[in-house]
């Protein structure tokens, strides 16, 4: 009995240092900036792992984060693609941060929307507005423009992300300043308005901050629709999309071939999948808008804001602006900050 119970506590014991020493399944490809929590890349890596047996970790770098990561690591890459506001993969493809290549649908992606020679293009883009927490609000008014941000009584309930890092940040300066009488020539209507914000209380984050809405911590936050239709239509509690009065802007968002990427082709196939039809038709369950000419299903097109509401959204030339975010980025920082 005494060898029966010894014998049998040290195959435990040996079962629980193999499995403590078995290493866990490597990546089969690693992406940068594909937040679980944003743009529903959660969901997405998980199809992906059921359509293509590709296992994809989630990562919580922001556009910045990201494309500095890549930077530190230039001479020995880990990351095989990047999905980036289209701002940084501009800068990446002039860092020569990115491979030249396209995706097998590449020819459908509209002008505006891809690197003539492919080092990145668009899977979707968002407007940008006020994502709003209503419960959060216990009572305020929802803002209806950008100018009542500045009002006493939001102070404290406003956030936003970092400019200088995260491209949603950068794309919440771009919206403003044109909507309050800027241009990409002319930033000083941002750094005001941004200066204004700070006076009254405004919470600065760093990383995605969709939870942080949703438990009502930021109660108003610069943000997406996309993340405001998640939350209205799948978290418990009383949510709001507005695009303010004054006008904002829409952004794509793009994936990019990291240069000397380690697993090349299986990347390849993720980036394939992500501009099939059933990828673009994933995003506009995600409720967002894709690259390409796929047509919206009708129950998901009926969850947004009208579309004479999003007239509001102006076109922007977004290589002016990812030349100008610099010099933004370093008066934010002196003026603002």
């Amino acid at each position: 009995m005494k060898r029966t119970l010894l014998s049998a506590c040290l195959a435990a014991l040996a079962s629980t240092f193999l499995l403590a020493a078995a290493p866990a399944r490597a990546a089969d490809v690693v992406c940068y900036n594909c937040p679980p929590e944003w743009a529903n890349w959660g969901e997405m890596l998980k199809t992906i792992k059921a359509d293509l047996g590709v296992e994809i970790p989630g990562d919580n770098k922001n556009s910045g984060q990201a494309v500095a990561q890549i930077i530190a690591e230039k001479a020995s890459p880990v990351a095989d693609i990047a999905y980036l506001g289209i701002n940084a993969g501009i800068s990446a493809a002039d860092q020569n941060l990115v491979e030249a290549w396209k995706p097998s649908r590449f020819a459908e992606i509209p002008q505006g929307l891809k690197d003539a020679e492919g080092r990145w293009w668009t899977i979707h883009q968002g407007t940008l507005g006020f994502f709003v927490n209503i419960d959060a609000l216990k009572g305020v008014k929802a803002p209806a423009c950008w100018a009542d941000l500045k009002k006493p009584e939001y102070n404290g309930l406003v956030g936003y992300l970092d400019p200088t890092s995260a491209a949603v940040g950068y794309v919440s300066s771009v919206a403003a300043n044109l909507a309050l009488g800027g241009s990409l020539d002319n930033f000083t209507p941002a750094i005001d308005y941004f200066k204004a914000l700070a006076a009254n209380g405004a919470i600065v984050t760093k990383q995605t901050s969709y939870a942080r809405a949703v438990s009502g911590e930021i109660p108003i936050l610069l943000d997406y629709d996309f993340n405001a239709y998640r939350a209205k239509y799948t978290e418990q509690g009383k949510f709001a999309f507005v695009l303010p009065c004054e006008g904002t802007v829409s952004f794509p968002y793009v994936m990019t071939l990291v240069k000397g990427a380690p697993h090349q082709e299986t990347a390849k196939k993720v980036l394939d999948y992500l501009l099939s039809d059933k990828g673009q038709l994933f995003w506009t369950k995600a409720y967002l808008r894709p690259a390409l000419p796929v047509e919206m299903p009708k129950d998901i097109a009926e969850k947004f804001l009208p579309a004479s509401e999003y007239e509001r959204a102006k076109a922007v030339d977004w290589g002016r602006a990812q030349a100008a975010q610099k010099a933004y980025s370093q008066r934010y920082l002196a003026e603002v900050r």
